[in-house]
């Protein structure tokens, strides 16, 4: 009997059950996949449902266990857990759309340029661009001729020379190293807190849940997620 119920035990505590995330593309691609190749194969009976959301999105309200957002746009009231590194983002563009225009040299210099616009969903507005110089701030309300509602298809309309695009650095790193885009206001985008895991501090963690969490769990000290 004894060994029964320690085997009963050890079953209620084996990590088990469905976690559901919201996060971006870049999160999702960046942090959770990463985390995710070190868990799963060890634990078949763990799934997970991901969530690609731009809509900054009430967790509790739409019933996730957790999501992956910036350190900035985690609400006071939610634990919250980094999970990467600090973050900057990057204006860029194909050689092809600055053949033949000037590159832009302050975040003004914007308005003479057709810029390439993320919606997002949960505002119904357009992403303003955030800019940091000594100091100073800027927020800026570009003009373009597309409009998209993911970083991915930005990213694409970006190489094929539609215009400016603003998007994490992390994304586009590889297509500067290639030549295939080019960074402007590179001395205007400093680096911001980077992306964390954040859920309802009432929620109780599963053995799931907390395997998850150890995985993401972000343990380097002074780095930027450059590439």
């Amino acid at each position: 009997m004894d060994v029964e119920l320690a085997a009963l035990g050890e079953f209620r505590e084996k990590p088990a059950g469905t976690i559901r995330i919201t996060a971006t593309e870049n999160a999702a691609d960046a942090v959770l996949l990463p985390a995710l190749e070190k868990i799963l194969p060890n634990y078949p009976d763990i799934k997970v449902e991901v969530i690609i959301d731009y809509g900054l999105s009430n967790i509790v309200a739409e019933q996730y266990d957790a999501g992956i957002r910036p350190g900035g746009l985690v609400a006071k009231d939610m634990i919250a857990v980094r999970v990467g590194p600090d973050m900057r983002m990057a204006v860029i563009g194909a050689p092809s759309y600055f053949a033949g225009r000037k590159k832009p040299r302050t975040p003004q210099d914007l308005t003479e340029h057709n810029c390439l616009n993320l919606r997002l969903p949960t505002h119904g507005g357009l992403y303003a661009w955030q800019f940091e110089k000594n100091g100073r701030d800027l927020n800026v309300r570009v003009e373009g001729q597309l409009v998209f509602n993911g970083a991915g298809a930005l990213l694409s309309a970006a190489l094929r020379g539609f215009g400016l695009a603003y998007i994490t650095e992390t994304q586009v790193q590889p297509y500067l190293v290639s030549g295939q885009l080019v960074r402007v206001l590179a001395d205007w985008c400093p680096p911001f807190s980077g992306y964390h895991l954040y859920y309802p501090s009432r929620r109780q963690s599963s053995p799931a849940f907390s395997l998850l969490v150890e995985a993401l769990r972000y343990r380097g000290r002074g780095q930027t997620a450059s590439g």
